[in-house]
């Protein structure tokens, strides 16, 4: 399912939002102090060429540097690519085959307006506190311990 929705994202919609992200990344270029700005446009881009099966996660490493660079970003450029996904997500929302990709688009706007301190990441991925060797499971409460070696 994943798979025909990205093909049909990308024939509506995915082809020219990617070339907008990456329109402001190449403008973020020509700037040696907005780079960090041009990486994240470029990430976005290939986030939003093919979104479905990937969603975002925030980073609790960003600083206040994060902070600081999203206030730029959303003045300089973010604000255009959000009122972008915003017309694209209500035209899809129309059709009744659109509104999977419609509500896509809404769910991108955050990214749009704060792209630092965000990273894209598979849909499957657990959680960011999940350890395999975790004996507590979230849906199925505290796992039993496994036999010690010494027998007891």
């Amino acid at each position: 399912m994943r798979l025909i929705l990205n093909i049909i994202w990308l024939v509506l919609c995915g082809w020219w939002m990617a070339i907008l992200y990456a329109l402001a990344g190449v403008i973020c270029f020509i700037l040696i102090i907005t780079i960090p700005f041009g990486i994240a446009a470029f990430r976005i881009a290939g986030y939003v060429l093919w979104p479905f099966g990937r969603t975002i996660e925030m980073r609790r490493s960003a600083g206040f540097a994060s902070l600081i660079g999203n206030i730029i970003w959303v003045i300089l450029l973010g604000w255009e690519l959000a009122i972008g996904h915003l017309v694209s997500g209500i035209a899809l929302c129309l059709t009744i085959i659109g509104i999977p990709l419609g509500l896509a688009n809404f769910k991108m706007i955050p990214i749009s307006l704060l792209p630092l301190g965000v990273r894209v990441v598979r849909s499957g991925q657990p959680y960011p506190g999940y350890r395999a060797g975790s004996r507590y499971s979230l849906l199925a409460g505290p796992r039993p311990s496994p036999p010690s070696a010494s027998g007891r």
